[in-house]
């Protein structure tokens, strides 16, 4: 007959073995994945640490080598291997399985983490700017004082006296942290929206100061907004109600279609019509006429000036004489857009291929800021035609 004490007494030991294995499990498992995520760690580390000197991206074989290194360390290649072999030589399979599959996990989880970390860091470094472009000011802010003579820019409407006058020895407050370009910009858009000025060409030093200030004046009138061959002219019409300037309309002398045009402006009943300069010569001011709006239609040439009118940039015509420092350049390494380029012969190129070469007697039509524009022209070698010669 069994001793049911003897039972109970052997079952005991056998369930707390049980436990006990269960218990070293779990410890391993947990310090297996503890070391997956210090590879994680490492690896993110990497990542951000490259970014953040060489401006780009991790390899991949980098940060997964960190990585690995740190589980090869935690698990002891010595000790691993005395686990995964008895003292008769014999492999354990479940211990090589484990450290297999942990050198495995480390590597995915490394790869993964090489490439958060360069992108947490991207979002952190490449967005901040660089601490050499940053105003050195000393105080809260940055004090900007204009110089005391303001020159005029070329080829632009000047400034009323009475502006530079305001403008001369002013001193204006930006907030620190500031970059020389973003303080440039500040400063011009400062003074296009309170003292109504068209450009602005001013050269800052990297503390905040003024060394060079050109003003001018944004051009008016109808005139710069109207292409070669085109004329506006003003009539007596009947536009209608919901006419407005852009749209084109045909302008009758019933029942007569005299000319096709685009309307740019109505004051009672007196209408301002842009047209051929052929077609100008066939309206006069005392007939009165009826004008037909037409369905609308895509003007590229009226959006590009209504955007160029508004624009920082400006546009410039340079001639490149024998000898130039810009013979031999290529149109794309200039500091402007060249958007046209006339040769000795006459021959007009628009849109030049950036890989151009630029050469002695040719002409280039630039669009830049009036600070770049100033020194290509001041470049040797280089002249600005007058309107005259550039037609």
């Amino acid at each position: 007959m069994i001793n049911p004490t003897s039972l109970v007494g052997g079952v005991a030991p056998l369930a707390q073995a049980q436990l006990q294995a269960l218990a070293d499990d779990v410890v391993q498992l947990v310090l297996l994945a503890s070391l997956v995520l210090a590879c994680a760690v490492v690896a993110g580390a990497v990542g951000g640490v490259y970014r953040w000197y060489a401006r780009s991206q991790v390899p991949d074989g980098l940060s997964i080598l960190a990585g690995i290194s740190v589980a090869a360390i935690g698990l002891n290649t010595k000790a691993a291997l005395g686990e995964a072999m008895t003292e008769a030589g014999d492999i354990v399979v479940d211990a090589v399985l484990l450290n297999v599959g942990t050198f495995l996990a480390a590597t995915l989880v490394a790869f993964l983490a090489g490439r958060a970390g360069d992108r947490i860091a991207r979002a952190v470094f490449d967005d901040a700017p660089d601490a050499r472009d940053i105003v050195r000011a000393v105080g809260r802010q940055i004090s900007v004082t204009l110089p005391q003579s303001i020159d005029d820019i070329p080829n632009h409407d000047r400034v009323p006296p009475e502006t530079k006058t305001r403008l001369e020895g002013t001193s204006f407050g930006f907030p620190r942290r500031l970059t020389v370009e973003e303080l440039r910009h500040r400063l011009v858009e400062r003074l296009k929206s309170d003292y109504e000025v068209g450009h602005v060409d001013v050269d800052l030093t990297p503390d905040g100061t003024v060394e060079y200030l050109a003003l001018g004046g944004r051009a008016a009138g109808i005139g710069p907004t109207l292409p070669p061959g085109q004329a506006a002219v003003a009539i007596r019409a009947d536009p209608s109600s919901a006419a407005s300037a852009g749209d084109l309309v045909q302008v009758w002398d019933p029942p007569e279609h005299v000319v096709t045009g685009e309307l740019r402006d109505v004051a009672g009943d007196v209408a301002t019509v842009a047209l051929d300069d052929a077609d100008a010569d066939a309206l006069d001011g005392e007939t009165s006429y009826r004008l037909v709006t037409l369905p609308s239609q895509v003007r590229v040439d009226r959006e590009f000036a209504a955007l160029f009118r508004a624009a920082e940039e400006t546009l410039a015509v340079l001639a490149v004489a024998e000898g130039s420092a810009l013979v031999g350049r290529t149109v794309g390494s200039l500091p402007a857009a060249v958007v046209a380029v006339r040769a000795g012969d006459g021959a007009v190129t628009t849109l030049p291929d950036r890989s151009r070469t630029v050469g002695a007697g040719e002409s280039l039509f630039v669009v830049a800021r009036p600070d770049v524009l100033r020194k290509l022209e001041s470049t040797d070698g280089v002249a600005t035609p007058s309107p005259a010669t550039t037609e």
